[in-house]
């Protein structure tokens, strides 16, 4: 009887599962602790990760137990010349390390992404070989990353060693308080200057995010990384290649209506709504966000 009760309710969340509306192209969310998959969509595609890559950068940059407090400076090689994004971390601007890895991740700064691979004990040649270690210890077979900032179509992952990187990423206090500031501010060149996160979901009412990272090149689309807790359900999902951050938004709240029970219709009115008005919006060119 056990058995079929079981059954019956696996069945029942499956066909959930399924009616739940995404607008990314690859979706993985997985239950912590268990390891159960709750929702998939294309979890082994290869595909470009952006600013995901950050969490990676984060890892290894604590690994080496630098000291944060240690000021570096922001210089001309880490400007993107790859994108040609902009900054609002000036040339020139010394900051404390663990400010810099703060703006790596809660504002998903390029240049301070690149600074922290810039000044890793080696530089950045010692900084990739340390990245590729790691990949290797975490098991993340389909995983490749060539620089620290995302900015690269070649850094690639799936969504399925996604999960794993940022289980791995959620055993860094760091890294969880980082991900999840809402803003910080920071002084540059003497001056104070207020920096948010690009995840506009962190801080928002009803959402406990545990981690969080957001992702934007062309060839990556929008992604998204986050740890959440919904109706006493723990779960990591990976959101790649959504076409708008609307529909990334929507395929969030989509995923923790699936995990509270929350009733569908109002979600699918919600989406068609939210794409229409993608549509109609003007597109802003940005970057590994």
């Amino acid at each position: 009887m056990i058995k079929k009760i079981t059954a019956a309710l696996l069945l029942s969340f499956s066909a959930a599962a399924m009616a739940v509306p995404l607008g990314s192209q690859s979706v993985l969310v997985v239950e912590e602790g268990t390891g159960k998959v709750l929702l998939e969509k294309n979890a082994n595609v290869v595909v470009p990760i952006a600013s995901l890559t950050k969490l990676m950068t984060a890892m290894v940059v604590l690994d080496s137990k630098l000291d944060m407090e240690e000021p570096i400076s922001i210089d001309k090689e880490d400007v993107d010349n790859i994108k040609h994004s902009t900054s609002r971390v000036p040339v020139g601007a010394t900051i404390a390390r663990g400010d810099v890895l703060q703006l790596a991740l809660m504002s998903s700064d390029n240049r301070a992404a690149a600074s922290l691979a810039r000044t890793y004990p080696g530089g950045p040649t010692a900084f990739k070989a340390a990245v590729n270690a790691k990949i290797r210890a975490l098991g993340l077979s389909n995983t490749r990353i060539e620089e620290p900032t995302g900015l690269s179509p070649n850094n690639t992952s799936t969504a399925a060693d996604l999960v794993k990187m940022a289980e791995a990423a959620a055993n860094y206090p760091a890294i969880r308080r980082y991900t999840t500031d809402t803003k910080e501010v920071i002084d540059i060149k003497g001056r104070k200057v207020e920096y948010h996160n690009t995840n506009r979901l962190v801080g928002a009412k009803g959402w406990d995010i545990d981690l969080s990272k957001t992702g934007y090149t062309e060839e990556a689309g929008r992604c998204l990384i986050m740890r959440i807790k919904a109706a006493g359900k723990n779960a990591t999902l990976v959101l790649l290649n959504a076409k708008a951050n609307s529909a990334r938004v929507m395929d969030a709240l989509n995923i923790r209506r699936l995990l509270t029970g929350a009733d569908e219709p109002k979600v699918l009115k919600a989406s068609a709504s939210r794409k229409k008005a993608a549509r109609s919006a003007p597109r802003r060119r940005r970057a590994a966000m």
